[in-house]
């Protein structure tokens, strides 16, 4: 209460973290004025399920839960499946409840001026008042990117009244680092308590972000505290994970990292005696193609090669006909190469006496049909009961109707497979990004049925495609991934060597945990390892000093220009728009996208595809594109089939019935996607989404 505190949530993927962050801060609270706690995460998904889970496991009605995420057509799509599954018997959770929803507020805002303004916008209410809030991090973002009037005043109240716990904090790109320091320096300032959670959380970004609450803690202790005003103010600190928990009063950031330290080391002894459950193997990748289309489809085959391999030392019986049975995950970097692989793979087919049920996921669906793909996923690799996979209708279906003995089901996804999803597949084959990234996928690895592994189960292909498609010495672990998109060799984050066999040592992916991870080696060699290169990279943002200060030993030399650190390092910037105007949360101005939507002709036959908005941005005007797309024929060869048989239209007039709305009020909101902006127009099936059209055609 009179220090604040800094708290650091480690604990394995399946080990009730996001429980256990709930518990941790209502133990903290004044037991008079009661738990006021906001729970930020950066996944709308990730925010409802958390936000579902909070509602079944710690019994909270409506006047104690506020869940507030952007986009409501995606919190309807996932409220509608949510009944269904309830109505069939398939769950047992209640439905989320609405943001505009009653919450409980003690306080007699109404006699305040401020507040009662405030409290006049019922969405403004609803972030304010209630006791615990989950919450996309967007929601809070705006306290620190004041550019003009208003827009702050709800989101810092927030921060001012209430404990905040960010999850999954190192899911963020490295350019989304600054603003989140910001946020966790106002959170010091404005005297919250702060509470970091995820199995993989880095000790640069861990210290960082210790060095931006500590600095803002010392204002508020400055302004509010009790002292004279001239003493340090003490960083209590907590660390807790499944074996240990560990308290200490940190007083400076030479404290805080030997004692950091000190728990990881703690924590890597236990994880060494656990029973190993993700294995990797790295895989050889021989493509002598040159010409783009002619890579992805020798990369395709390399793919199907690698599906087999994997079906074959992992498969299961089923227990109706005792046929050999498996889900596995394919993970691609970006999804314009994903859209031309799923379509080599649908043509290359299956051998004899196999089937591949595909399903393609990636972002650049319809809504509505992104979220049937994720409800049928969600549903299928739901595996706390192994057995009950088998019983689903759809994979009854699947599997019963063919002769084939061997049935592989199959998700070729891109990077939003990683997190958000509570999938238990029985392999995954991986295009490497970053060490970051195969950590987190292989979270879905046996994530629910937790069986030791007695053979490699997670895939590396030693190669990514951007190795082989782009010109020699260009940076290829970029977007995703933590080189620097520079072609200069001596900067010092660019890779001498792309191959993993040359970027990891076998301890490194032979048993995949977390160590590499939350555990850099003491001298880092960023432009030799994969691994090293992303504490380098986290070190110079977050640990800098100066341009001119000692780096902590193996840290490269900093790069020129803002960092992260700046948002402590400069207190006055804080009071203008400067850093936020030059360190934007989620740019995406490097990637300009376009909102595309489809909407029923007159006669509510065929879908027609649709601009939200004119060449100057305006909206709603739903000006006709279908001459920019190339809707694809897809040609599937022997023994391979989709995973589902979505269809858009009949999706939508679902909706519509269920709602009670026209159709193309349905169209407007659930058949939106954002794809990347393309003079050439796009490509589309409904069973591979969007991409971009290629060129000439």
């Amino acid at each position: 209460a009179e220090h604040g505190a800094f708290i650091v949530n480690m604990a394995s993927t399946g080990c009730g973290k996001t429980l256990a962050n709930a518990r941790i801060m209502n133990a903290l609270a004044d037991p008079q004025q009661g738990m006021r706690c906001t729970f930020a995460l950066g996944l709308r998904t990730l925010t409802l399920q958390t936000g579902r889970s909070y509602r079944q496991d710690l019994h909270l009605s409506e006047d104690e839960l506020a869940v507030r995420v952007g986009g409501s057509a995606s919190r309807a799509l996932f409220e509608f499946y949510l009944e269904q599954a309830e109505a069939t018997g398939s769950a047992s959770t209640q439905a989320l409840i609405e943001e505009d929803s009653h919450v409980l507020y003690e306080g007699q805002y109404a006699s305040h001026g401020l507040l009662d303004k405030a409290m006049r916008d019922t969405r403004m209410a609803a972030l304010l008042s209630a006791p615990m809030l989950v919450c996309t991090i967007d929601h809070l973002m705006p306290a620190t990117e004041a550019q003009r009037a208003g827009r702050q005043i709800a989101p810092m109240l927030r921060l001012m009244s209430s404990d905040l716990v960010l999850d999954e904090l190192d899911d963020f790109d490295i350019a989304d680092l600054p603003a989140l320091t910001r946020l966790v320096y106002w959170a010091g300032l404005l005297g919250t308590r702060v509470l970091l959670s995820s199995a993989t959380l880095p000790p640069a970004l861990v210290e960082g972000m210790f060095a931006a609450y500590r600095a803002g803690r010392a204002q508020y202790q400055r302004h509010r505290g009790t002292h004279d005003g001239q003493a340090a103010p003490l960083g209590v600190c907590l660390w807790v994970d499944e074996f240990n928990t560990q308290s200490r009063n940190c007083a400076d950031a030479d404290a805080f990292r030997a004692d950091h330290a000190r728990f990881v080391e703690q924590r890597v002894r236990a994880l060494q005696k656990t029973p190993a459950m993700r294995c990797g193997q790295l895989l050889p990748l021989p493509i002598t193609a040159t010409a783009k289309m002619a890579i992805r489809r020798d990369f395709a085959g390399h793919v199907r090669e690698a599906m087999l391999r994997a079906h074959a030392a992992h498969a299961q019986i089923c227990p109706v006909g005792g046929k050999q049975v498996s889900f596995g995950l394919v993970r691609m970097a970006n999804i314009e190469p994903l859209f031309d692989v799923a379509l080599e793979l649908f043509r290359l087919g299956a051998p004899e006496d196999f089937r591949i049920h595909l399903c393609v996921y990636h972002a650049r669906f319809p809504l509505l049909l992104r979220s049937a793909i994720e409800h049928r996923l969600d549903t299928a690799l739901n595996r706390r009961d192994p057995q009950a996979v088998y019983a689903l209708p759809e994979i009854r279906a699947a599997i019963d109707g063919s002769a084939e003995r061997h049935h592989l089901f199959v998700v070729l996804g891109s990077p939003v497979c990683e997190v958000g999803r509570d999938h238990d597949y029985d392999w995954a084959v991986v295009e490497p990004s970053s060490m970051r990234s195969v950590i987190q996928l292989a979270g879905r690895v046996q994530r629910h049925r937790g069986t030791p592994c007695a053979s490699p189960n997670i895939f590396l292909f030693d190669f990514n495609l951007k190795h082989f498609e782009q010109q020699r010495g260009w940076p290829v672990f970029i977007r995703p991934g933590f080189e620097v998109a520079d072609k200069d060799p001596a900067r010092p984050f660019r890779l001498e060597k792309h191959s993993l066999n040359k970027l990891l040592r076998e301890e490194e992916y032979a048993t995949i945990t977390a160590r590499p991870r939350i555990q850099p080696r003491e001298q880092l060699l960023a432009k030799t390892s994969l691994v090293d290169l992303e504490h380098a990279r986290l070190a110079d943002s977050l640990l800098r000093r100066s341009e001119t200060a000692v780096r902590p030993r193996g840290v490269v030399p900093p790069s020129v220009g803002l960092h992260a650190a700046c948002a402590w390092q400069y207190p006055r910037a804080a009071l203008t728009w400067a850093l936020p105007q030059h360190q934007l949360f989620r740019d995406d101005s490097g990637t300009p996208e376009t909102a595309l939507t489809f909407l029923p002709d007159e006669d509510e036959e065929k879908l027609v595809l649709h601009w939200l908005c004119d060449e100057r941005g305006k909206p709603d005007l739903y000006v006709p594109s279908e001459r920019q797309l190339e809707r694809i024929d897809l040609e599937c060869g022997p023994r391979i089939a989709r995973w589902g048989q979505d269809d858009l239209m009949s999706l939508l007039k679902e909706q519509a019935e269920a709602r009670d709305l026209p159709l193309r009020c349905c169209g407007k909101r659930f058949a939106v996607v954002s794809v990347m902006q393309s003079e050439q127009g796009w490509r589309y099936h409904p069973a591979l989404g969007f991409a971009k059209k290629r060129q000439g055609g």
